[in-house]
C-alpha cells in the first residue's frame, strides 16, 4: 500500500524514461513531478512539498553528485539515485553525500516502486519494530536521540543534522545497544530488503555518522567495527 499523497520529484534528462516511469509511477498510486534539470528541479522545490527525489547521475548543468550534495545541506528528503550499470563508485560517492539509496538503469519499474516505498516507510518500520514502542527518547553518553520528532541533540543540547537514512540507522543501533548486528541484518531493519553482494550503503551511513557523533571517527567509540561481524552501539542506552 502506497504512502498516501507521497509526492516524488523525478529529475531525469531522458524523456522516455521521465514519461514511462513516471506513468508507472502514478499508476502505483504517487503523485510525480518531473524536472529535466537542476533548474526546473529548484523550481519545483520551492512551488511544492517534495517528499523524496529520484535524482539521476547525468544530468546536463549540474549532475547528479553536485546537486546531491546542495539538496542534502538544505533538505531533509530522501533521495534515492539513478545510476547507470557498473557505476560502483558513483554509487558509494551518492551515498557519502547523503543519498538515501540507488538503483542502477536500467531497472525494474516494481522494484523501484518497491525501493521507494522502503524509503518513504523507513522511519515507520523502524519505530514499529523497536523493543520499545512507546518510548519516544533514546539517551546515551549525553546524547538525546528524538525518535518522534526525528531530533538527535549533542550532550551541550546543539541539534545535529542526520538524513533520514542515518537517523533511521542510529535509532537501530540505539534500540539494540551492545549486540553485535550484521550488515545483512542492518539493512534488513533499516531498508526492508536484503544486502546485495557488493551493498556497501551500511558502511558509507555508519561511517557518516561516526562523523557526526564521534570524537576521533578514526578510532570510534559508539559504534565499533565487529571483525567478521558487522557493527556494535556500545554505549547504554536510557529511554527516559
Amino acid at each position: 500500500m502506497t504512502i498516501p499523497q507521497s509526492h516524488i520529484l523525478m529529475v531525469e534528462d531522458d524523456p522516455e524514461i521521465a514519461r514511462g516511469t513516471t506513468r508507472f509511477l502514478t499508476q502505483s498510486g504517487f503523485r510525480v513531478s518531473h524536472a529535466p534539470d537542476s533548474r526546473a528541479m529548484d523550481r519545483t522545490l520551492r512551488d511544492a512539498k517534495i517528499d523524496l527525489v529520484l535524482l539521476d547521475l547525468m544530468l546536463p548543468g549540474e549532475d547528479g553528485l553536485s546537486i546531491c550534495r546542495r539538496l542534502r545541506a538544505s533538505h531533509t528528503m530522501p533521495i534515492i539515485m539513478l545510476t547507470a550499470m557498473g557505476e560502483e563508485m558513483d554509487r558509494v560517492v551518492g551515498l557519502e553525500l547523503g543519498a538515501d539509496d540507488y538503483i542502477a538503469k536500467p531497472f525494474s519499474s516494481r522494484e523501484l516502486v518497491a525501493r521507494i516505498r522502503a524509503v518513504l516507510r523507513r522511519g515507520a518500520n523502524i519505530r514499529g519494530n523497536a523493543p520499545d514502542e512507546h518510548g519516544s527518547k533514546r539517551v546515551f553518553a549525553g546524547w538525546a536521540l528524538d525518535v518522534a520528532a526525528r531530533q538527535l541533540h549533542n550532550p551541550e543540547g546543539a541539534r545535529v543534522t542526520l538524513t533520514g537514512a542515518e537517523f533511521d540507522l542510529l535509532v537501530v543501533f540505539a534500540d539494540r545497544p551492545r549486540r553485535v548486528l550484521t550488515r545483512d541484518q542492518l539493512l534488513d531493519l533499516t531498508q526492508g530488503r536484503a544486502a546485495g553482494p557488493f551493498d556497501r550503503s551500511i558502511d558509507t551511513l555508519v561511517s557518516r555518522i561516526r562523523q557526526k557523533i564521534e570524537v576521533d571517527p578514526k578510532d570510534p567509540v559508539f559504534i565499533q567495527t565487529v571483525r567478521l561481524g558487522g557493527y556494535m552501539f556500545t554505549p547504554e542506552v536510557r529511554t527516559p
